[in-house]
């Protein structure tokens, strides 16, 4: 099926390939030498070969993002009776995001019906049994095929390439025609082409006379930040809710134009293993149905007879769960489609030697991920109806499911964090989920809510991705937990891969609650690119205040300093005609600015939705005037941000995307190699991101010293944290230990013999051997509860935060004589918000600082325990990272 046994009917290049491959069965694995050497077909010279367009045959050279293109283009252009190119999308750096559509020239021609029988089939409502019936006999099932999304993954993409020419070529092939004519195929060759540039440059620029083995090689040793991530270091894969990239904003929206029922990941892992496919790992996501985990199954049967033939290794049920449902397999699944990964293991290059003393080709890696792919769009031609029957099951059985839930309706509450409510509502409304807004004091749920809510019905075809997301834990099964516990006893690692928490409420810091019965008779449909309203109120004679409750009253007044506004913020709570304004409140009064800055000021207002509220006059009844030294002038602060090798890549690109995309604030990265010839004096303010490694601190201190604002996040901390006299007198602890082994005096010791021991019990024997210098246990991710000082202008907005916690790092508070410990996680027992959370660490975080600040001479450093900007998502932290940032400068500027 995939190369022709005949020379004389294919290209050379492909010949080529067939020889290629034919020596690898021969000189690797002895089953492999039994295996049947390759499915055959005869091609269609009409049809163009990947040589006659880029120049090199499939497997023989790492395509690039322009190959990619001007292939898939060049396919079109020979056969577009059978297929259609179409852009879903820009990279940040201006590549193309593309798919291509492959079918049966009849398919083809009434894509545009078979979209809208899909449409009907995935809206949950039931359908008489004859029209569901006549709908799935005559519509094709939609399969989509994504390759790529970390952009060192390299075989995959290039899998795509010999898909689409193998289905299009092959002639007179009963497998190509039954796909043809049952599935349409889309297949997404590159979902992260920034990425795959920047490693084929890397392993381009490294290349000498022939392609090494050697792991060590410059080749195979991408320089930071690696090609894995897109341009602002995002972690794609983790992308899917969160929405914050081009890449997934648009791949989410044509996912749900084209309601596939089954949805294929293609990726790459280590090149020391063999070949993932489903079914997955556990844990699995509570809201996966039965039907779903069979058909993965029936998935894997199928990949398993295909790799059984061609002698290729493979394992399934390991390490790949299915329980976050960021991933882009989660995401479809919870959406109704049957989705899986797949993992070929890679040689970061054309060759790669393993540990075992075998060599890994790029062509056995490319001809891999052909097999699993053309597995899935068998599985699928060959029952179509009853994929196509259960994902309409599935739709439906999301809304009768929910009808007389309990908790049948997400409420959110809008009177305070406004902009973080209107913004989750916009998501949840960009990922098909439908969102309705109430009027102002209506009451939902036996509460009042003055200003309106914003009300999720999980009654829904999409009502289980909008419950996973919106609800305030997703639980890992009880007996799964328990085996976790057990190997934690055995000193075993656990087999959680990603986070256990992430409701977005929590995370965005949104009231929220859940209830059976909902007022919705006023209600309006909230649509997905609507922004919030602005709220603009009182006379403006002395100027405008802008009060500091959510983050986008902060992008306000950022844009409003942009813009060249002059203001003053209050590190003080004051009150003014019986108007209550909180610490951090700015004021942008008439004197001092432009003529026209209430014009300036009102439509920058208008555009985040932001609330204005005039004030006639400078005279407060409570609290500071104007003119107290509790208002500091607030300017737009010069950025630099600490970058490169030495730095985690997704903490700087993370962290950066959130200041210059979600804030507007721009930042100069320099290199931690450069840092200290750096003239820091022209910065206000220095980031420096997660980090294993040192700085240099003398440098970094004396930039503090005179008046800048150094903000450290995670790893960075204890890098802060060195020295006679650190920056921030934190420390970083070991694991905390219940008891101690009591040491026995000896009079008798000599240099070769230790002194001995009497351990009573088998607790004696494992407290003696434990690693007393141990980190505390790896936590995966959870969300917890930090209180702040609401005395200190940085926590201005906050009363508690919501931190996704994860690692092993746990720090020491800062004594009163050094410092501020502005944020601590609260009690155990009220410690943890969402996820699972080792008892061990819910004690020794207790308590412990999440923000701490230190001043040094003029400046100051802040420590960020975890770090804020996490994968872009956690929305209710952007305001604080505005206190450090804009606030602490205007701190330090007078």
């Amino acid at each position: 099926m995939l190369f022709t046994s005949n020379d004389s009917q294919k290209p050379f290049g492909l010949a080529r390939l067939v020889i290629v491959l034919n020596v690898i069965a021969i000189c690797f694995a002895p089953q492999l030498a039994a295996a049947q050497a390759y499915p055959t077909a005869t091609y269609a010279e009409t049809i163009p070969t990947l040589e006659q367009v880029v120049g090199h045959d499939h497997g023989e050279a790492i395509s690039s993002v322009s190959d990619i293109s001007d292939y898939f283009h060049a396919l079109e252009e020979a056969a577009s009776d059978r297929i259609q190119v179409r852009n879903y999308g820009q990279t940040w750096q201006g590549r193309d995001l593309i798919y291509a559509v492959i079918s049966s020239p009849e398919n083809m021609q009434r894509l545009d019906a078979i979209q809208m029988d899909m449409g009907q089939l995935s809206s949950g409502q039931n359908l008489n049994a004859a029209d569901q019936d006549r709908i799935i006999a005559e519509i094709p099932a939609v399969v989509w095929l994504s390759y790529g999304v970390h952009g060192d993954e390299i075989t995959p993409p290039d899998s795509a390439l010999f898909v689409a020419y193998h289905l299009l070529a092959a002639e007179n092939n009963a497998l190509v025609d039954k796909i043809l004519d049952d599935v349409i195929v889309i297949i997404d060759p590159s979902q992260n082409p920034d990425g795959r540039a920047r490693f084929v440059h890397s392993f381009e620029s490294s290349l000498g006379l022939e392609p090494l083995a050697d792991r060590h090689t410059a080749e195979h040793d991408q320089p930071w930040p690696r090609g894995r991530y897109n341009h602002y270091l995002f972690d794609l894969n983790r992308d899917w809710f969160a929405l914050t990239q081009p890449e997934t904003k648009g791949k989410v929206s044509a996912v749900l134009e084209w309601n596939p029922v089954v949805y294929v990941d293609s990726h790459e892992m280590s090149g020391d293993s063999t070949y993932f496919f489903p079914p997955p790992a556990r844990p699995l996501n509570p809201l996966i149905v039965p039907e779903q985990r069979a058909k993965q199954s029936d998935m894997g049967l199928n990949h398993a007879k295909w790799f059984d033939k061609f002698g290729v290794p493979y394992f399934t049920r390991e390490v790949y769960d299915a329980f976050y449902p960021g991933y882009g397999d989660m995401w479809p699944t919870l959406n109704g489609a049957t989705a899986m990964t797949h993992e070929q293991a890679s040689p970061r290059g054309l060759l790669f030697a393993r540990h075992d003393g075998t060599k890994l080709t790029y062509a056995e890696g490319v001809r891999n991920n052909v097999l699993t792919s053309l597995s899935a769009l068998e599985v699928v031609a060959r029952n179509k109806s009853k994929h196509l029957t259960d994902y309409a099951d599935y739709r439906k059985s999301a809304v009768d499911s929910a009808q007389d839930s309990k908790d049948r309706y997400v409420v959110l509450d809008l009177s305070s964090w406004t902009f973080e409510a209107e913004s989750l509502a916009g998501r949840m409304a960009s990922q098909g989920v439908a969102v309705q807004r109430t009027r102002p004091g209506t009451s939902q749920c036996g509460r009042s809510y003055e200003n309106g809510a914003l009300i999720i019905d999980l009654a829904q075809p999409r009502g289980r991705l909008a419950r996973t997301l919106l609800a305030p834990s997703t639980e890992l099964a009880a007996d799964f937990i328990d085996i976790q516990e057990d190997r934690r006893a055995r000193n075993l690692n656990h087999e959680l891969y990603d986070v256990t928490a992430w409701s977005l409420p929590l995370m965005d810091n949104v009231s929220s609650q859940m209830c059976a019965n909902v007022d919705l008779s006023d209600a309006v449909t909230v649509d997905k690119d609507a922004t919030a309203k602005a709220n603009i109120s009182g006379q403006a004679s002395f100027g405008y205040a802008v009060p500091w409750t959510d983050g986008g009253q902060a992008r306000l007044v950022i844009a409003a300093l942009k813009a060249g506004l002059y203001a003053k913020s209050t590190d003080k709570s004051f009150e003014q005609g019986g108007t209550k304004f909180p610490s951090g409140t700015v004021i942008f009064p008439t004197s001092g600015n432009s003529a026209d800055f209430r014009q300036v000021l009102e439509g920058l207002a208008q555009t985040y939705g932001s609330t204005l509220i005039g004030m006639p006059n400078s005279w407060v009844d409570r609290g500071p005037n104007f003119g107290s030294r509790a208002f500091k002038t607030v300017e737009l602060p010069k950025i630099a941000m600490v970058w490169g090798e030495g730095t985690r890549a997704t903490s700087a690109g993370n962290t950066r995307f959130v200041l210059e995309r979600q804030l507007g604030l721009p930042v100069a990265p320099i290199r931690l190699s450069n840092l200290e010839n750096a003239e820091l004096g022209l910065y206000d303010v220095l980031i420096v991101p997660d980090m294993r490694g040192d700085l240099p601190l003398e440098h970094v201190r004396r930039f503090a010293k005179t008046g800048g604002v150094v903000i450290g996040l995670q790893g960075a901390i204890n890098a802060l944290a060195q020295g006679d006299t650190p920056l921030l007198a934190t420390q970083r602890e070991f694991a905390a230990l219940s008891e101690e082994v009591e040491k026995p005096s000896s009079d008798d010791e000599t240099e070769d013999r230790g002194e001995g021991l009497i351990l009573e019990t088998k607790d004696d024997y494992e407290r003696y051997i434990s690693n007393h210098a141990a980190s505390p246990e790896d936590v995966p991710g959870v969300l917890a509860k930090a209180s702040a000082n609401t005395d200190h202008w940085l926590a201005a907005g906050y009363d508690t935060a919501n931190v996704l916690v994860i690692g092993n790092d746990i720090y020491r508070p800062l004594k009163r004589e050094d410092g501020e410990n502005v944020f601590s996680f609260s009690s155990a027992d009220e410690l943890l918000l969402s996820g699972y959370l080792w008892e061990e660490n819910r004690a020794q975080l207790a308590h412990k600082p999440f923000v701490m600040m230190q001043t040094a001479g003029d400046g100051m450093v802040i420590g960020f325990t975890q770090d804020p900007t996490t994968r872009a998502y956690l929305h209710g932290l952007n305001l604080l990272l505005v206190n450090a940032v804009v606030l602490g400068t205007a701190q330090t500027s007078g």
